[in-house]
């Protein structure tokens, strides 16, 4: 069965749960799962039984799939999301981005935690993607082409929107949330970067490296969905003492940084 028919399966068992007509999604990173306490629950759906999605296997990833809303806007949302490193070819990865898609989502707000390599870059700090590079990551839209998900050559000069960047900065100001801005580094993971990576990345123009959201957003780019992202900073790559970082850390960050990150993503939401 090729990826369009299994969209389609996979839509059609989705349906009937979204009565309300969604037309927001939202992707949730590690350690921020706790955003869906904003969501009324209407139906949430564990990723094993929908046809052809892949299961989570990371924590801090609950993987389920929510249908509900949040300042009465109807919306999707994931609860943990699908990475390379956990053996994913890139179209499984993205495939729940394409099932928004066609399930009626236009606007995806995606969130991650992230590592931060930019100058002033601190544990804790929110940061708006203003764009990202790709170069170390492998392209969900490599192969033949199915022009019924998008274009063969997908443009990728605006990837995040800036009315929505704008939106989110009108409504830091108006919270008081300092939010900084920059750009993401896609890897594949799962190994933390090197010192000489950390260095390197910085080099490039980067401000946070991260292990997700890239091909993610590379797919609702080609589907021609509107995209916003923010990362939660969780460590930080270059220091001078010792440089080792865990996974646990990176969890107790973002639970730290949550409720900025929510209450952000929730007036987003009811700005839409």
């Amino acid at each position: 069965m090729n990826t369009y028919d299994k969209l389609v399966e996979a839509s059609q068992f989705l349906q009937p749960f979204n009565a309300a007509g969604a037309n927001i999604g939202v992707v949730l990173g590690s350690g921020l799962g706790n955003f869906v306490q904003e969501i009324a629950i209407t139906k949430e759906i564990p990723y094993e039984e929908i046809p052809h999605f892949p299961v989570s296997t990371v924590e801090g990833h609950h993987g389920k799939l929510i249908f509900g809303t949040i300042a009465g806007k109807p919306v999707i949302a994931m609860a943990g999301r699908f990475h390379f490193y956990e053996g994913y070819a890139p179209e499984d990865v993205v495939f729940p981005i394409r099932v928004m898609k066609f399930l009626g989502v236009q606007t995806l707000l995606v969130s991650n935690a992230a590592g931060g390599v930019g100058e002033g870059m601190q544990v804790g700090d929110l940061m708006i993607i203003t764009d990202h590079i790709s170069f170390a990551i492998k392209n969900p839209l490599l192969g033949a082409n199915d022009n019924r998900l998008g274009p063969r050559f997908a443009d990728m000069s605006e990837p995040y929107k800036k009315d929505l960047i704008q939106k989110a900065k009108d409504i830091a100001q108006r919270l008081g949330i300092r939010l900084k801005e920059g750009v993401y580094f896609g890897v594949t993971g799962p190994t933390f970067e090197t010192r000489a990576e950390y260095k390197m990345i910085r080099l490039l123009g980067a401000h946070a490296v991260g292990m997700s959201t890239v091909q993610e957003v590379i797919a609702a780019s080609h589907a021609g969905m509107n995209v916003f992202a923010m990362s939660v900073i969780t460590d930080v790559g270059i220091r001078e003492e010792e440089n080792i970082i865990t996974h646990d850390e990176v969890l107790q960050a973002a639970k730290e940084a949550e409720p900025k990150f929510s209450a952000v993503f929730r007036e987003m939401i009811a700005a839409l």
